[in-house]
């Protein structure tokens, strides 16, 4: 009975041969490779927004003039940048709907790659930046680097135009700056010359700046004025 048992388990080994696996499906592989790619874009996206967008220019505009009251921590950080990331949206619409209908959409819907989707989504930025920054700024990035300028501007590399946008944006965002702060400061030097002609030269001139400074922001609509100039100052 032994013999007859170890037989049929042979004969039925035989008969079933070798075991075959499951053949994966492609699209599955190509699903998780696209997710991932996704993910790591999603990554370095802040990074990316922060680099090739208006953001320098506005959230620096906006950090300035709260200095210039001289309350740093007055809107907090929390607010200023929100209403950056909102007025960034609102200058870079055009180029965002044109990254997402030329490679996002796409990219999603499977009917281009990650390395074409790249590509397509460069383009509009890299309209966007060189319509921002000065002929200057890029020949000094290229100087930087030693390397020869292109003869035309779709030649500009991504990687030498992306520092020289933003040199110009740190320069643009600095010269709105000194012109919001002018006003203040001559608020605080008047005040501080009257203390002075009336011998309270032991009180704070910013005890008193400060309301003034804010009363005359507040009168003139300052806020509006100054989110207008930033947006007005974008090509």
């Amino acid at each position: 009975m032994r013999g007859l048992a170890i037989g049929a388990c042979a004969a039925l080994a035989v008969s079933a041969g070798p075991a075959v696996a499951a053949p994966v499906a492609p699209e599955i592989g190509s699903d998780v490779v696209r997710t991932a790619l996704i993910l790591t874009l999603l990554a370095v996206a802040p990074s990316i927004l922060i680099s090739m967008s208006s953001f320098i220019r506005i959230v620096i505009v906006l950090a300035m003039v709260r200095h210039a009251f001289g309350m740093p921590e007055t809107p907090p950080n929390a607010v200023l940048v929100s209403l950056a990331l909102f007025l960034t949206a609102f200058s870079m619409a055009p180029t965002l709907e044109a990254v997402n209908a030329r490679s996002v959409q796409p990219l999603m819907a499977g009917t281009i790659g990650v390395e074409q989707a790249i590509e397509r989504g460069s383009a509009p930025m890299r309209d966007f930046m060189l319509a921002q920054t000065r002929d200057a700024d890029i020949e000094a990035i290229y100087a930087i680097a030693k390397a020869p300028l292109p003869d035309r501007p779709d030649q500009v590399e991504l990687l030498k135009l992306t520092p020289a946008f933003i040199l110009n944006e740190l320069r643009v965002a600095f010269t709105i700056g000194f012109v919001i702060l002018l006003p203040f400061l001559l608020i605080d030097l008047v005040v501080s010359a009257i203390l002075l002609a009336l011998g309270m030269m032991m009180v704070p001139p910013a005890t008193i700046s400060l309301p003034i400074k804010i009363l005359m922001f507040v009168l003139i609509d300052g806020w509006s004025l100054v989110l207008q100039g930033v947006l007005g100052s974008f090509r």
